[in-house]
């Protein structure tokens, strides 16, 4: 399994950062190669993405989720992959995104393009189109601020 780990400040609010991150469905505005999320409920996703041509689709469960500070999943069926990403506050308008992703490259082109170091580039573009998303925008995403623990869904308060 391979492990990739990119973080990337952003000038924003950690609220912000993490409502918006907790919007999944959003992701294909910034994540290269994701055609779209599917959020079945508050810990199940439907990714279907195109990685060198090839459409792949797996669903993924959240098993920790703490707002404002960090999101763990792993795949449940398809590609196997699992990781977390974590917030931290830096300062009141500005925010420390650290992405942590463990996978399983398959087949040929997909472990060409590790040794070649294009995943670990395609994660830290997306980290920079999240960041340029995010301190685009003029409003406060509404996120999710349940949490997860080992799988176990807590709504909100």
């Amino acid at each position: 399994m391979e492990t990739i780990e990119k973080s990337i400040e952003v000038d924003q609010p950690i609220r912000s950062v993490y409502n918006l991150w907790t919007q999944f469905e959003s992701f294909p505005l910034f994540m290269e190669g994701v055609k779209s999320v599917r959020q079945v409920n508050e810990k199940r996703l439907i990714w279907h993405v195109e990685i060198a041509g090839i459409i792949k689709t797996w669903e993924a469960d959240i098993v920790e989720q703490v707002p404002d500070s960090r999101i763990a999943w792993h795949s449940t069926s398809g590609a196997v992959n699992n990781g977390m990403v974590l917030f931290e506050a830096l300062e009141p308008e500005r925010t420390l995104v650290t992405l942590i992703l463990n996978y399983e490259p398959e087949g040929t082109l997909e472990k060409v393009g590790d040794v070649l170091g294009l995943v670990s580039l395609k994660v830290q573009g997306d980290l920079q189109r999240f960041k340029d998303t995010m301190e685009k925008r003029t409003t406060i995403a509404e996120g999710w601020r349940g949490e997860i623990d080992n799988g176990q869904v807590s709504p909100p308060a």
